[in-house]
């Protein structure tokens, strides 16, 4: 199967969470080879209809839209500061009282806008 071309294709083929994560990873490494920042422009359909917490998939697109625009010095898509994509209530990449504390302190400003917690290289391979 060819990897997703857009987050639009990334919420279309996120059947589950597995599913999710598997084609948000395989789609930033994309864009990142092919350095094309058309590849932001179509909305993704909402997750929160789809998946319990889709709310969170839905902000995190947003904010890996901006994240992705911003690192290849393109202005990000303007669905991706549509309030329904930021969350009401802080939401951590890991549970634990030791951890929020780095999260709070490293999440880049994209994910840190829609009240996403994650660690600095959230976007990275490595």
């Amino acid at each position: 199967m060819m990897r997703p071309q857009s987050l639009a294709d990334v919420a279309a083929r996120s059947i589950d969470w597995a599913a999710f994560h598997l084609c948000l990873r395989e789609f930033v490494d994309e864009f990142r080879r092919r350095e094309a920042p058309a590849m932001l422009a179509d909305e993704p359909c909402r997750l929160a209809e789809r998946l319990s917490g889709g709310d969170v998939a839905d902000a995190y697109l947003a904010a890996v839209a901006v994240s992705l625009a911003r690192e290849s010095a393109s202005a990000p898509p303007l669905w991706a500061w549509s309030d329904d994509r930021k969350l009401h209530r802080p939401w951590f990449a890991w549970t634990g009282a030791a951890l929020r504390a780095t999260l709070l302190a490293e999440s880049p400003a994209p994910f840190r806008e829609r009240n996403l917690f994650v660690s600095a290289n959230a976007l990275s391979r490595a």
